[in-house]
């Protein structure tokens, strides 16, 4: 199983980005999806998650801002993010909670990260 980041970027403060992270191999199911994000000399952080049946959570911080979606039929989460500023700055991973098809149990499986500058 692998998932796949995509969409990070520089841009100025007022902008907005994308990102995509796709999960593929030998998947049965995919619980919940997420969006953390770790900045320089920090803890990594949940920005976002959503669940099988499209529910979701924010973190305070971008709370009207980042909107998370999925398509669960490509197996990919999104993350739009809009009205960015330079403390959105970070490499942000890609979550997810999936049963990999034979084994019991669903697991935690990450991205690779996908980095995200914003200037001022």
């Amino acid at each position: 199983v692998q998932l796949q980041a995509s969409g990070g970027g520089l841009v100025q403060a007022g902008g907005s980005l994308r990102l995509s992270c796709a999960a593929s191999g030998s998947i049965f199911g995919i619980k919940n999806m997420a969006w953390y994000r770790q900045a320089p000399g920090k803890q990594r952080e949940l920005v976002a998650t959503i669940t099988s049946g499209g529910s979701t959570n924010y973190a305070d911080s971008v709370k009207g801002r980042f909107t998370i979606s999925r398509d669960n039929a490509k197996n990919t989460v999104y993350l739009q993010m809009n009205s960015l500023k330079p403390e959105d700055t970070a490499v942000y991973y890609c979550n997810a909670v999936l049963w990999v098809a034979g084994v019991a149990g669903a697991d935690d499986y990450w991205g690779q990260g996908t980095q995200v500058t914003v200037s001022s």
